[in-house]
């Protein structure tokens, strides 16, 4: 089964790992708490390394690769300023009159967003489930168990290490916030089906078209 040309799959990697790095060295550079910062920026470390080792036997579609870029900006600033400290959010708090910085609701619908591609890709190009209406409500099961999955290592590092508990947590005294992150993480997934699914076939048939 032929791949895409690796020229093609060269430029796109090498322009991607510009892009994550850039923003990745930014972060790494005076963050506001070095242990917060390793904690929130290590699943960024590990996708790039899945991604380097699945790019040539499973490229994805360029709008996963984009979407995991995003994300990873995502979390990347998070760590840097950790997720309650965010300056664009502050600014935002005050001039919405909130009481608080919601920048961590915007990375767990985000968590909700991107998994969901993703987990939509591995389906419909494995051919694991058959139909759109189950393809989709495995989709935006497995995006929900993962948010929980997430909010239970969440918890197990704030068990663990006391001192990074909160900046890593940011929980910022919200009671409801475990269940809030697990609702935003489920409204992006719907919204990532509702909004891209035609997109996201498009470019799946585009891709297994070069790989037949």
């Amino acid at each position: 089964m032929p791949l895409p040309s690796q020229s093609k799959l060269s430029s796109g990697a090498v322009l991607w790992s510009v892009l994550f790095f850039i923003v990745f060295i930014w972060s790494a550079i005076n963050p506001n708490d070095y242990y917060t910062w390793i904690l929130e920026v290590a699943p960024t470390v590990i996708g790039f390394f899945i991604l380097a080792a699945t790019r040539k036997a499973f490229p994805l579609t360029s709008l996963c690769y984009v979407l995991i870029l995003i994300h990873c900006w995502i979390l990347m600033v998070g760590g840097h300023y950790t997720y309650a400290e965010v300056p664009l959010f502050d600014t935002i708090k005050e001039l919405l009159g909130q009481t608080r910085n919601d920048y961590d609701k915007l990375g767990h619908f985000a968590q909700g967003f991107v998994p969901a591609i993703i987990c939509r890709e591995i389906i419909i190009r494995h051919k694991l489930i058959n139909g759109r209406f189950f393809t989709h409500f495995f989709t935006v099961s497995f995006t929900l168990a993962f948010s929980a999955f997430y909010e239970m290592i969440e918890w197990w590092v704030a068990l663990f290490s006391e001192q990074a508990a909160e900046s890593f947590l940011g929980t910022q005294g919200y009671i409801w916030d475990t269940q809030s992150d697990m609702a935003w993480a489920l409204t992006g997934a719907i919204t990532a089906l509702v909004t891209l699914s035609q997109l996201h076939d498009r470019q799946i048939k585009t891709l297994q078209e070069e790989t037949s």
